[in-house]
């Protein structure tokens, strides 16, 4: 009895030695990485049913990436807003400006306006040598308690289109992590302190965390960050066509009903206007009154496909080269002159 007594003090004491340097582990980790990062607060505006236009709010997280300046989050904080504040740690807010975005994959990549002193960016990790069972950090703003911490493992990885549909192109990682509101865009890092991906969403029944956490991949930021030319227009709205295309007379039988244009981006520079009303037509509400664009770049809009065409075009240009941009306004055709970011 003796000896299996002994084993069994031995392996409590293993196991509460190994707990301990895991906590070490991570409290070391997060003291090293959390300069890296950032809290972004955001405003846009929004079509209300019952109350026209209005402004509202977003706050999320994000992780500093390049030492000029560079920031990743998720597209759903900073896509389509007006203005966007970004907070790093010590409390020091610049702005920034929104450099490339894909809401399909829910990722955006931002520019602050100018890099404070001591702004230290981190290393992006190859998501793809990631396993299942692997140790996490979630270092995030979750109700806008800024550089909340929370450690957890992965739990799944999901191809695109599989595990969350309505973001079709992002690679996910499920996490057991905890992540609420305001974790959105916050990095995951591993144990060696990289960056292996940007929060996203949860699943829950209740409208809490429930262990549920889906978090894309760095191999999908990179791509859709980073390798893909594709510029951000800030073109939001629905495709019009068919029936729907008859009812607002649009000529050529297809085009793209605006519904809201972001202050500052190529769009809003074009003097491309929103609409400040919503419709219910068959059913679905629909934000009107709004330009809508027929062309852009020479590629006439027929469906939602031409949207990513325009912009893979517009963003093989020079910065600042010109496009055209054919727009039904108020019953009239006019065209618009626009510049590549």
């Amino acid at each position: 009895m003796r000896p299996l007594l002994l084993g069994v003090l031995v392996g409590i004491i293993v196991g509460c030695f190994s707990a301990s340097v895991e906590a070490q582990d991570a409290e070391e980790l997060f003291r090293k990485v959390s300069p890296s990062v950032v809290v972004i607060r955001a405003k846009g505006r929004a079509v209300d049913g019952a109350r026209g236009l209005v402004t509202f709010t977003e706050i999320g997280s994000g992780v500093l990436i390049s030492a000029d300046g560079k920031v990743m989050t998720a597209a759903h904080v900073v896509h389509a807003m007006d203005e966007i504040q970004v907070e790093l740690l010590g409390g020091e807010t610049v702005p920034a400006r929104i450099v490339a975005s894909e809401p399909a994959a829910d990722l955006s990549l931002l520019q602050l306006i100018r890099v404070p002193k001591g702004a230290q960016p981190v290393r992006l990790g190859d998501s793809d040598q990631v396993r299942v069972g692997q140790q996490v950090l979630v270092i995030g703003a979750p109700y806008g308690l800024s550089y909340s911490f929370s450690a957890g493992w992965i739990s799944a990885k999901w191809l695109p289109n599989t595990a969350y549909r309505a973001i079709p192109l992002a690679e996910f990682f499920q996490t057991t992590a905890t992540i609420n509101t305001g974790n959105s865009g916050g990095p995951m890092f591993n144990m060696a302190g990289e960056v292996i991906g940007i929060v996203s969403h949860i699943i829950s029944k209740s409208g809490g965390n429930e262990g549920l956490g889906f978090v894309v991949t760095t191999k999908s930021a990179r791509y859709f960050l980073m390798e893909r030319e594709w510029a951000w227009i800030g073109l939001e709205g629905t495709v019009v066509n068919g029936e729907l295309a008859e009812i607002f007379n649009v000529p050529g039988g297809s085009g793209f009903l605006l519904s809201v244009v972001p202050m500052g981006s190529p769009a809003w520079d074009m003097g491309l206007a929103g609409g400040d009303r919503t419709a219910t037509i068959g059913g679905r509400e629909i934000v009107v009154r709004g330009d809508i664009v027929l062309s852009m770049a020479g590629i006439p809009i027929k469906t939602e496909a031409d949207i990513p065409r325009i912009r893979e075009k517009v963003g093989a240009m020079s910065t600042g080269q010109p496009f055209k941009a054919s727009i039904l306004r108020a019953g009239k055709v006019i065209e618009v002159t626009g510049k590549a970011p």
